[in-house]
């Protein structure tokens, strides 16, 4: 009983550890957000709440102009978040209930796409994206990522899992692919849409080299490669304004992931029991 209670202590322990570690950076930022630029540079280091609090968040929101950053970037990641769910479940849906010639080699071919880092492909999409007329628009900024090949992979291999008998129930009762998909299929993956869209916000939010390269104005620049606007190379950034921006930045993102958490984990669950 004791080593028992030992080994539960530990875990906890090792656990509130792990946990403060985690969100040292974060604690660290909230904290230098709030203060002068002369406590920030204080030394030692000051830890606790400053008194630049609503002046750093107030500039960083209007003179850096984050709030329009933020805005783009949500448009661009929900507009993606959407459009991929959607066209990964109806490629999961064609993977697992249509016959077609070389259908397992379009899967491993769309597999073996993950093996691809998107930077290897900058250059060839830049030069695509600037011959389309896209440039600096939120086209170039949505288009080359509504497809994904890890959308189609948790999808297919979800659909798989689904009995054949039900399949086969739906065709009787006169169901089609689109009414299969809606009224079946969707009440049944629902921890995988959400564990879907949740990854795919969170990608698209972080996204810098791209809009960096095919962005040219503020007006369509996004968060993260606003965030790096408001440094520079000499030593006059006040990075109490910076940490202001990176909290606000976290904002979106900590939100859908609160409220889709609960499916991710389960989405991620169910595909593990497969």
């Amino acid at each position: 009983m004791k080593l028992k209670y030992r080994k539960t202590l530990f875990t906890h322990l090792a656990l509130i550890v792990i946990s403060v570690l985690v969100m040292a950076p974060v604690l660290f930022a909230l904290a230098k957000s709030t203060q002068t630029r002369a406590q920030v540079f204080h030394y030692p280091p000051y830890l606790g709440f400053g008194t630049a609090m609503l002046d750093n968040y107030r500039t960083a929101w209007y003179d850096f102009e984050l709030g329009l950053y933020m805005k783009n970037s949500l448009v661009v990641a929900a507009v993606v978040m959407i459009f991929k769910t959607i066209f990964s479940m109806l490629a999961g849906l064609g993977l697992v209930y249509f016959d077609f010639p070389f259908k397992n080699f379009v899967f491993y071919f769309i597999l073996f796409t993950l093996m691809m880092p998107t930077e290897i492909m900058i250059i060839a999409l830049f030069n695509l994206v600037s011959d389309l007329g896209w440039g600096n628009s939120y086209a170039a900024l949505t288009v080359p990522f509504l497809a994904s090949a890890t959308g189609v992979f948790l999808f297919r291999q979800h659909f798989s899992s689904i009995p054949p008998d039900m399949v086969d129930a739906a065709r009787v009762d006169g169901a089609g692919p689109v009414r299969f998909l809606w009224s079946i299929l969707t009440p049944m993956s629902l921890n995988v849409v959400g564990a879907m869209a949740l990854i795919q916000f969170i990608y698209m939010w972080n996204m810098y080299i791209w809009p960096l390269i095919i962005i040219r104005e503020n007006d369509r620049q996004v968060v993260q490669v606003g965030l790096r606007s408001m440094t520079n190379v000499q030593d006059t950034t006040n990075w109490g304004v910076v940490m202001a921006g990176a909290i606000l930045a976290m904002l979106p993102p900590l939100i859908i992931f609160i409220g889709l958490h609960e499916q991710f984990t389960r989405g991620f669950a169910l595909g593990q029991e497969k």
